[in-house]
């Protein structure tokens, strides 16, 4: 993917860039992978806003992808090279000799014709998605199951890639992309190769509108609200928080944990993200 940056024809336009989609191959998605998505606006059952700065948005299919790769042994070819609307890497659309269609996150490198396959007995090449434990140390995996049969959680938006770093006993050490190091079941499924769109990062949106597309709505300061609206609210001319900063419910805004902690999952992570 290359960036192409738009003529400043009006001020939106000056800085605004956009991905020049030269590795995509149709604009026609395969019909037997579409589901329609409901749009909630952040409301949740009850018709409330739970969820804020979301509504509208261009209408979209939503794409079936195959994270869990269990077709063992079944060798497919790579048709199409796809844009997804509801993620930032693109998607392969791949024939299995069986007769079957499925979408798959496209990796670096994969193009058109090539043949990708998964499982136990598959070699280690970009596309192939085999159990941790028969992948080498040191190389590049995407869309990494955390319990095995469950399909990729982890590693899946553009650019991404994870490394293998060690084999010990039942487990396998990974180093994730946020630098956290955590050990994964070795009988866990992961794709070899670095996930492709890497650009996707340096884009600029250039201006409100396009935001609106994406179902993104504007956010509004505390601090400009009134003191019955915003804890921040009120005042003459600018004031600041007058103490932590707060929700507008009024729980702290920064630094305040709002996670319930998973032990099971806590003793496998060797290294944490957060220092």
């Amino acid at each position: 993917m290359a960036i192409r940056k738009i003529n400043p024809t009006s001020p939106g336009q000056r800085g605004m860039t956009k991905s020049d989609y030269q590795e995509i191959t149709t604009d026609t998605p395969e019909k037997s992978l579409l589901m329609p998505v409901k749009k909630t606006a952040g409301r949740n059952n009850t018709g409330r806003i739970t969820c804020r700065h979301k509504g509208g948005g261009v209408k979209k299919a939503y794409r079936k992808i195959d994270y869990k790769r269990e077709k063992f042994g079944i060798p497919a070819t790579v048709k199409t090279i796809e844009y997804d609307p509801n993620r930032n890497v693109r998607i392969s659309l791949v024939f299995y000799a069986d007769g079957e269609k499925r979408y798959i996150l496209t990796p670096e490198g994969l193009n058109v014709g090539d043949v990708i396959v998964s499982g136990p007995d598959a070699v280690i090449q970009n596309g192939n998605a085999l159990p941790l434990e028969l992948i080498p140390l040191g190389t590049m995996v995407h869309n990494i199951e955390l319990t095995p049969g469950r399909g990729g959680k982890m590693v899946r938006a553009a650019g991404n890639a994870a490394q293998v770093m060690a084999k010990e006993g039942n487990y396998v050490t990974i180093k994730l992309p946020s630098s956290e190091m955590r050990m994964v079941r070795k009988e866990c499924m992961a794709t070899v190769g670095t996930l492709g769109n890497a650009e996707f990062k340096n884009l600029s949106i250039g201006k409100a509108g396009r935001k609106r597309y994406m179902g993104v709505r504007p956010t509004v300061r505390g601090v400009t609200m009134n003191p019955c609206d915003h804890p921040h609210g009120g005042g003459e001319g600018k004031t600041g928080p007058g103490g932590h900063p707060k929700t507008p419910w009024g729980k702290p805004a920064l630094g305040y944990k709002t996670r319930k902690s998973n032990k099971a999952s806590d003793k496998l992570i060797v290294r944490r993200r957060k220092k």
